[in-house]
């Protein structure tokens, strides 16, 4: 019997502390507005300094599992799409299926920037449609520890939220993955990064402070790029399900910033009353932002039986992915 695959629970979290826009553009000597102008972005969500990226992990977790009536024991394995774990090692993984008190899981981080989310979407999905295992996948990201508050480029959109879904077999073969399309573009590595930190060039305790924290090199460049490579990937995703663009019922894009969400839309051919979007109130916290999104709208308007959901993502790499998927 052909088995589909089923979204059982949907969870977010985001830290207690909102930081609106004046903080930032008083900081930065910015005028009144300028931010949300640019970005759509008017607050966003700081981790308290004891909180560490599993401490965000573990509320978005327990809600998309409470939401699944699941036993934890049942699930198979948990995915954690994050760039900022616990620690660099071990993975943050295995330390979240433990306080979530899964048993035994297979448990994994994956560091795929802002696209991270829809890679441990895809593998988890294949995972549970080949074993009849439910699986737990989060996405999480601390970067308001990672921005560097002098550099308007990224100051003025990171945050920190986290996002989680369990997704569960059912005997329904039309659920699930209806296609997927992943995507990178290493020629444009340098765009989004970390300088220091890595084996190409390892901490010393002569780095300059600012090089442990990201850059954005010619953010016009990385916002041509990302809408590209969600369109076109959105665009083949498309053409591979069968599906129209007029037939998507909701467009869950990276929420990277509002100019972005509604470019990529137009270049997709997808009515702007049909984008999910939580970056007005909670900014850009990377791969957490479809997940956080889609559990946000949930609560105002429950997925139904049979919706096609669009996601795409783009971010630092670059690494990209789009998925239509059927509830």
């Amino acid at each position: 019997m052909a088995t589909g695959v089923a979204i059982a629970g949907l969870g977010h979290h985001a830290p207690e502390r909102v930081v609106p826009n004046a903080e930032i553009e008083g900081r930065l000597g910015l005028e009144d507005g300028w931010i949300a102008r640019r970005t759509g972005i008017r607050n966003r969500r700081y981790a308290a300094p004891e909180e560490a990226l599993t401490d965000i992990a573990l509320p978005a977790a327990k809600m998309a599992l409470r939401e699944s009536s699941l036993d934890p024991a049942d699930v198979g394995l948990l995915l954690l799409a994050t760039s900022t774990p616990d620690h660099l090692l071990p993975p943050s993984a295995p330390l979240l299926a433990y306080r979530l008190r899964l048993g035994s899981p297979g448990a994994v981080d994956i560091t795929g920037a802002c696209g991270g989310f829809l890679y441990a979407l895809s593998f988890a999905e294949n995972f549970v449609r080949q074993q009849k295992k439910p699986a737990l996948v989060v996405a999480a990201n601390i970067l308001s520890r990672r921005i560097d508050p002098q550099e308007k480029a990224s100051a003025v959109l990171f945050a920190d939220a986290a996002g989680a879904v369990v997704l569960e077999p059912r005997a329904d073969g039309d659920s699930g993955l209806l296609s997927l399309e992943l995507r990178s573009d290493g020629a444009q590595y340098d765009r989004i990064r970390i300088p220091v930190g890595g084996s190409r060039a390892p901490f010393s305790p002569a780095a300059d402070e600012a090089a442990l924290k990201m850059h954005i090199d010619n953010g016009r460049r990385v916002f041509s790029h990302a809408v590209h490579m969600m369109a076109d990937s959105a665009r083949c995703a498309l053409e591979r399900s069968g599906i129209t663009a007029c037939a998507v019922d909701r467009f869950i894009p990276h929420q990277a910033n509002r100019r972005m969400l509604d470019a990529a839309a137009h270049a997709i051919g997808i009515p702007l009353e049909k984008i999910l979007s939580s970056v007005g109130e909670y900014g850009n916290s990377s791969a957490a932002t479809i997940p956080l999104t889609l559990s946000l709208a949930h609560r105002a308007e429950p997925l139904r039986s049979g919706e096609t959901l669009l996601f795409a993502a783009a971010g630092a790499g670059m690494t990209g992915a789009s998925a239509v998927w059927r509830v």
